[in-house]
Order: C-alpha cells, then structure tokens, then sequence
C-alpha cells in the first residue's frame, strides 16, 4: 500500500506510474474522495468542539440553578448532526480504504518503461545443448519412463494437476532437499515449514488480495485461503511487529505446496507440467531496511541463480517492465530456463523488492532512532519445481529417452546416474 501523504503531495508521479503500468484507476475520482473525506472528518471535530462547549455551559447554569432547556436541545441536536456525519465518514472512509488498497506499487527508476514488449532481456548464462538427435518433450519423455502420470492426475482432481510416480517423485524431493540445503548452509537463510492455509489478512497484506481473489482458492466454511506461494505465509510472520534495529536483515526460505486456479489461462500452455493448479516451490522472502533493500535484490537475484549453475542449466535474466511486474513490485527480475524439447524459455523464478508497500499493509515496522520505520519485504522463487523439472528432463536426456541425473543431486537420489525404462 502506498503512503497517502505521498499521494498527497506527488499526485503527479502516481499518475505516471500508472500510465507505465497501464494501470486503470480513477486517481482524480479518488483523491477528490480523500479531500471530502478528510473535510468531512474535519467538521465532525468541529461538531463535538462545540457540543462539548454547550455540555460546560450546561454544567455551569446547572451550577448557578439555571434554565438549561435551551443549550440541552442544541446540545441533542448536535449529537444528531454528529451520527449523521459520523455515518456518512464511515462510508466514505471504508470506500476510500478500498480505493487505496487497489493502488499498485510504484515502479523503480530502473525499472523499464512500457509493457512487456519493452522487457529487457540478458545474454544466455550457461551453454544450449548440442543434441546428435531430435530432443523429446518432456511429456513423451516421462511417460516414456513411467515418472509422472498425467492421465491418471486428472482421473483424481481433474485437469492441469500432476502425480509423480517411482523416480520421477524422488526427482522431485531430491530438488527441494538440494535447494533447502544450499539457500540454509551457503545463503544463510533460515528454514520454515508455514502453514499453506493463510487468513485473508494474510493475502491481503502481501497484495494477492483484493486484486487476485479469483486467481486463488479459498476454504470458504473457514474463511482460509491456500496459498499461491510460501511467500504470503513467510511475509506475514512479522505482521503487525516492531522489530529491533539489529534484527535486519531476515531472510527465510521455506519449501510448500502452492496453490492456483490460473484464472483467465485456460488454453494457454495447459500441456505437461507448464502451466497447473498446485505445484512444490522453494521460497526465499527478506525483510531488510530501505537503505540495504536493492543491494539485497541483487544477491537474492545471486542466490536463486546459483541453483541453476550447479544444476548446469541453460537460463537468462529478464528485468521486467513497468507494465509487466506484479501489482505490489517496484522491480522485479524474471528467470527463465531453456526447455530444448519444447523449444521455449520457461520462468522458474521472480526476483522482486516491494520496497515498503507490503510492510504497509501488513504494518511491519523496526526501531531506527526511537522511531518505527516500514521494512522493505523482498522475494524470490528459490525455485519453482514444475518448469525446472521440464528443462531437467528435456536437457538431459540421451538418445534412448533415458535422463541423466545432474551430477548434484546424485546423492539425493541414491547415487543413481540415470533414470532409464526398466
């Protein structure tokens, strides 16, 4: 969330923010509600100022045995003016309220103007492989050898979700130790294991919610909702705390299912395991001061990358556009896998800082001075597991349809070195 004072006072760099984003919002609408609001707040004060004055004069011709009837009707008449005012405030307060929380975040200066034909994309990091053969997707190659069963997924909950089988799970749990184990020991985060059912507070407070409520699924008996991403849960730990100045930074990594419905993406990569409605993830979340907050985007940037390096995967960085970074983003770089079976670049990952506009709406502060001051919330794919499944099996494959194990995870896997048609 924004600071109003700031909107306030630089209404002009909101609008063309929004304009970068190409964002729909009536910012006039909105600021011409606050000035109502705020004059209406206003005249309330002024209101019981002077019913206030009355109950003295009241109290002080009682004291001298006066007739108080005169100033007892003005002093109910006010009252009444007050409820009024007071109801029409509470409106008008809860409509404003609902306009601020659905501002997005101001883009970075460094972050590109425009839509995402206007992202800017790095040189390829790592080598393409050379294949002697035509490579296979990864759809042919898993079912080929038995490790993910895609009909029968659909049999249990329907379309666009995804049963891993024998050494295809294994695959899969080998990921989430290596990734755990190298953001722990060598990045220097600390492990959670959150909840994956969230409170709306909680949604709302890292920007899912009001916006993408329909991209989300929720436990309507309980009020809960599952979660899109251990971020919401991770960021949320500190929700309405004043942490000490020396307690910065934090960082957390935590591993979980996530949850999405993919609204509005329905015949877009619905194949295979590019686009489906739970998925494993390994998160990184940071909370640091304002001064540190890009400095520690660039390591976070560092941190998820290194997967891939030890992974020896073909990828490229992408600095999002205005237009093209998430509602509650300053700035934000994409990570994207080569996938040769398909011959696509896959995001597996999203580095972003959100400055302090999460720690606004989740009210997460720290003492600097005597005084408390908004943390600014960073965080990362650290990475997701579907799309680096995909490039795992279509980059490593041989000639027979077998898959190589990436030297890495051997010793997650049992010391095997492929996993080949029994």
């Amino acid at each position: 969330m924004l600071d109003i004072k700031n909107i306030r006072q630089n209404p002009k760099e909101l609008e063309q923010a929004l304009k970068d984003r190409s964002y729909t919002f009536d910012l006039d609408g909105f600021l011409k509600l606050d000035q109502e609001r705020r004059n209406l707040l206003a005249k309330i004060e002024d209101l019981k100022a002077s019913q206030n004055k009355i109950n003295t004069q009241m109290q002080a011709l009682l004291k001298a045995k006066g007739d108080p009837k005169l100033r007892i009707a003005e002093s109910k008449q006010l009252k009444k003016e007050i409820v009024a005012c007071q109801t029409l405030f509470d409106d008008q307060n809860k409509d404003f309220k609902s306009k601020l929380s659905r501002i997005p975040n101001i883009p970075h200066e460094s972050t590109p103007k425009g839509g995402p034909d206007k992202n800017d994309i790095g040189p390829t990091k790592g080598k393409l492989v050379d294949f002697s053969f035509k490579p296979k997707d990864h759809i042919e190659l898993s079912e080929n050898l038995d490790i993910i069963d895609f009909k029968r997924a659909t049999k249990l909950s329907g379309s666009n979700f995804i049963l891993f089988k024998g050494l295809g799970a294994t695959l899969e749990r080998a990921l989430i130790n290596f990734m755990l184990d190298l953001h722990v020991s060598e990045h220097g985060y600390k492990e959670v294991l959150p909840p994956v059912l969230v409170s709306e507070d909680s949604m709302f407070a890292t920007g899912q919610l009001p916006n993408l409520k329909d991209d989300m699924y929720k436990v309507e008996k309980d009020n809960l909702y599952l979660i899109p991403t251990a971020e919401v849960p991770l960021t949320n730990i500190h929700r309405d705390e004043v942490l000490g100045d020396g307690d910065l930074p934090i960082y957390y990594t935590a591993y979980t299912s996530c949850f999405r419905r993919e609204a509005g993406s329905y015949g877009k990569d619905t194949r295979g395991l590019m686009r489906v409605h739970q998925f494993e993830k390994v998160e990184l979340v940071k909370f640091t001061k304002p001064e540190d907050s890009y400095k520690e985007l660039e390591s976070l940037l560092v941190n998820a990358c290194r997967i891939l390096d030890l992974l020896k995967l073909p990828f490229r960085i992408i600095t999002l556009a205005s237009g093209d970074i998430s509602f509650a983003s300053a700035k934000t770089y994409d990570i994207e896998l080569y996938a040769p079976g398909i011959d696509k670049w896959l995001e597996v990952s999203s580095c972003s800082n959100f400055e302090d506009f999460q720690a606004r709406r989740a009210n997460i502060r720290y003492k600097e001075k005597g005084k408390n001051v908004f943390v600014h919330t960073l965080n990362g794919s650290g990475v997701a597991l579907p799309r680096l499944i995909v490039a795992i099996l279509e980059n490593y494959q041989d000639s027979d349809g077998s898959i190589s194990i990436p030297e890495v995870l051997k010793k997650y896997m049992g010391n095997i070195d492929k996993i080949q048609k029994k």
